[in-house]
């Protein structure tokens, strides 16, 4: 498993401790940036991490901002991309099994640091369950394909 993360300046100490966190899980990433509290634009970052899913060269994304709205907003314009916004264990357990989300987007103001590492933890140990899940996936999929301009 390879993971790409980004935050913007409301995310970046959060995706700091979220990094020694996937470093002591021995659990591979690439940072997308950005690397300091300099204000920017968070649709930069999602844009870039999701890159990576979309070409396979990364199983999931983590993306961080303020409230983690915009981030998940900007990733879910991308095509193949399925982001949850997850402030607590129990939807990110349920976004891997029911959604088969890809990405999983953190409000850095919103959580702190306990809470986000147990909320990531769920997200990457989970796995999807297929079954009726994968139909509605599909259908998401075609949603995706019919609107995409």
């Amino acid at each position: 498993m390879k993971i790409a993360i980004a935050g913007d300046h409301g995310g970046v100490a959060l995706k700091s401790a979220l990094e020694k966190h996937l470093d002591d899980r021995q659990i591979e990433y690439v940072d997308c940036g950005t690397y300091t509290e300099e204000s920017c634009d968070y649709p930069d970052f999602a844009e870039k991490a999701c890159r990576l899913v979309q070409e396979g060269k990364v199983t999931y994304a983590v993306l961080i901002c303020g409230t983690g709205i915009g981030m998940s907003i900007a990733a879910n314009k991308m095509r193949g991309i399925r982001a949850a916004l997850c402030g607590d264990e129990f939807s990110a357990h349920y976004t891997r099994a029911h959604n088969d989300a890809n990405v999983l987007t953190l409000g850095a103001r919103v959580i702190g640091v306990g809470l986000a590492e147990r909320i990531l933890d769920t997200f990457l140990d989970g796995t999807f369950e297929g079954g009726r899940h994968a139909r509605r996936i599909e259908k998401i999929k075609e949603i995706e394909t019919k609107n995409h301009v």
